[in-house]
């Protein structure tokens, strides 16, 4: 399911208010971390106010990122009761994620790529790779996507 930028802030806005009618606290702060992450994005300097598809699930990755960093943290520390609200956190800016490409699905699309670039070995990485992270930007994770590459290259 692709959602168009103004379709995400539409969904957005109505989960924000469903979120204060139920009084969901984790829920109206993921929300409003969002939303702020946006605004602050088209802000930029070099922006327009316009936003690709592209661009948004970036903002919406970096903050699913951040939101693991700080997971693994409260987990290492013991903090359990910070690490369950990070996780909830995660959980709902997850939902305005489109569905990730891992596994088989992932490897046949590489092979793709390879072949259509007609390249073999692991000195062409670096070409596949990042003929890859512009086809696939905000459909696979870049570790994965590097690590099945290297699989395959070798």
């Amino acid at each position: 399911m692709t959602m168009s930028i103004n379709n995400l802030e539409e969904k957005l806005s109505n989960d924000l208010k469903e979120a204060m009618r139920s009084r969901s606290q984790i829920k109206l702060d993921s929300i409003r971390s969002i939303i702020t992450a946006l605004k602050i994005e088209k802000a930029l300097p070099g922006q327009t106010g316009e936003f690709t598809h592209i661009q948004e699930i970036s903002v919406l990755q970096r903050l699913k990122k951040q939101r693991n960093e700080s997971l693994e943290i409260f987990k290492s520390q013991n903090r359990e009761d910070l690490a369950i609200i990070e996780k909830e956190q995660l959980e709902i800016i997850s939902r305005y994620l489109p569905p990730m490409i891992e596994g088989i699905e992932l490897e046949k699309i590489l092979k793709e790529i390879i072949t259509d670039l007609n390249v073999s070995g692991i000195q062409n990485f670096g070409k596949v790779m990042a003929h890859s992270i512009n086809l696939l930007a905000g459909k696979a994770e870049g570790k994965i996507i590097a690590a099945t590459l290297k699989k395959l290259l070798i």
